[in-house]
């Protein structure tokens, strides 16, 4: 785990001679093992962070730390789960699930090891040997989630990860990560459009606003686990975050 410090992160994107601000001066502090959700309109910036955040892009200023170590010089490593499942339909649960570990050069006793453990923390042991095309969306996405985790990354960043599943196949997994998250303790960056699902799963929900995009807010989420999405304080969250992503820009 690590501490992560983002640092007066400002992205632009040069198109047809012309700029586009991504992201403006955004600071934010995540404590080991902490729960962080992301909202906000389409073209706040979220996804763009999570990028800066993984080292798929380059801040046009600012930094990140590890650690109070910038990442470019930490040893910290980083897993991402995307909304599309990007598994390899030619090895199995347990293979996908042993990649990372095996890029790493991970004794190959030990990966299997690990895998299986992995795989079992995600209630799939008994489809280990499966196929992609032959598991349904939601298990496909617990399998990217477990290899994700499998190599034990410092950050665990998760992009949609559940947007194109159906409603009672997403509230299904929203539990299942935070099973997970409560056993490993990872500290996980999550991006989501949905506001019921930032206040289920994060422990402070940060709220984008576009033009350019920037941090509005930070909420706390103080409530117990597991959450009851029916409570009169989870509906105050709601309703809360709600209104300051909808209120006047």
């Amino acid at each position: 785990m690590a501490q992560i410090s983002v640092k007066n992160i400002s992205k632009v994107y040069e198109s047809d001679g012309r700029s586009v601000d991504a992201l403006k001066d955004v600071s934010l502090q995540m404590e080991d093992g902490e729960f962080v959700c992301v909202v906000g309109h389409s073209g706040c910036g979220k996804t763009t962070l999570l990028n800066i955040l993984a080292g798929f892009v380059e801040p046009t200023e600012g930094h990140i730390l590890f650690d109070g170590t910038v990442r470019d010089d930490s040893t910290q490593s980083i897993g991402v789960v995307f909304q599309e499942y990007a598994l390899f339909p030619w090895r199995t649960a347990l293979e996908n699930i042993a990649f990372g570990l095996e890029m790493a050069g991970v004794e190959k006793q030990q990966t299997l090891k690990k895998s299986g453990e992995y795989l079992e923390l995600v209630h799939l042991s008994d489809f280990a040997h499966a196929y992609p095309h032959q598991l349904s969306g939601g298990m496909r996405q617990r399998v990217a989630v477990a290899r994700a985790m499998a190599y034990e990354p410092a950050l665990l960043l998760m992009d949609e990860p559940f947007g194109a599943l159906d409603a009672q196949t997403r509230e299904r997994l929203q539990s299942l990560v935070q099973e997970v998250w409560q056993t490993t303790q990872k500290t996980i960056f999550y991006v989501t459009h949905n506001i019921s699902e930032a206040v289920f799963l994060g422990e402070k929900v940060v709220i984008m606003r576009p033009g350019p995009g920037r941090i509005h807010d930070i909420v706390d989420i103080d409530l117990p686990r597991p959450r009851d999405s029916l409570s009169d304080e989870f509906i105050k969250y709601l309703r809360y975050i709600t209104n300051s992503i909808t209120e006047q820009r």
